[in-house]
């Protein structure tokens, strides 16, 4: 499968990554056919957006780990890129800070994520963290649908032009800092260029398979 550029180079491969890494990116092609899908593209905690083969005791283990890292409350975020002019979008929990100096995060798409090639590919990301009033949104941008922005009002961030998701309680505004290969899933190591904070308060939480907040 052809992961060329529009312009017929390849792109280069992020520091982390695999030198064979490049075979199993989808193309442009077959990324865009993707975003036409109605399935949900919600990046949970690794293990929630994988595959889990069709046996009982796979079953089991799977929905075992899952239970058990669900315990785990986090808050929602939005991850927002722009690729070829246009906003792309995938809600993602599993964001989480780094490193004070250099101020670093990270979030964990999965191999399998429609959205993170797109991000891969610009360079460059903002995290939404959304306030507790912003569920829809949250579902809106899980979606596969063809225009997850429909409707949702955003402004380009001041370093990268990533959209800023009106409403949010913050943002970090990203480049990509490093890619690491981490099981079924990618650890994306991104370096705060500039963040913002609102003095909006209750957050959107995630907490066994259901949306909460602190009220």
């Amino acid at each position: 499968m052809s992961s060329r550029s529009a312009d017929g180079e390849d792109p280069p491969i992020l520091e982390g990554i695999s030198p064979d890494a490049r075979r199993s990116w989808p193309s442009q092609e077959l990324i865009s056919s993707w975003l036409g899908d109605a399935e949900p593209d919600f990046e949970l905690k690794p293990g929630e957006a994988v595959a889990v083969p069709d046996d009982a005791e796979a079953l089991a283990e799977a929905r075992r780990f899952r239970d058990v890292l669900g315990t785990f409350a986090s808050g929602i975020t939005v991850v927002t890129t722009l690729s070829g002019g246009e906003p792309v979008g995938m809600t993602c929990q599993s964001f989480s800070s780094v490193s004070l100096d250099p101020p670093l995060v990270l979030f964990v798409p999965a191999k399998t994520s429609r959205a993170w090639p797109l991000i891969q590919r610009a360079g460059r990301f903002c995290v939404n963290v959304l306030a507790a009033d912003q569920s829809d949104l949250s579902n809106q941008m899980a979606s596969r649908g063809a225009d997850k922005f429909s409707g949702v009002a955003w402004t380009p961030s001041a370093h990268s032009g990533s959209p800023v998701l009106d409403g949010s309680l913050a943002h970090l505004d990203c480049t990509i800092h490093a890619v690491h290969e981490a099981g079924d899933h990618y650890v994306v190591i991104g370096r705060v260029q500039d963040l913002q904070a609102t003095t909006r308060q209750d957050p959107l939480l995630f907490f066994r398979g259901g949306y909460r907040t602190t009220d």
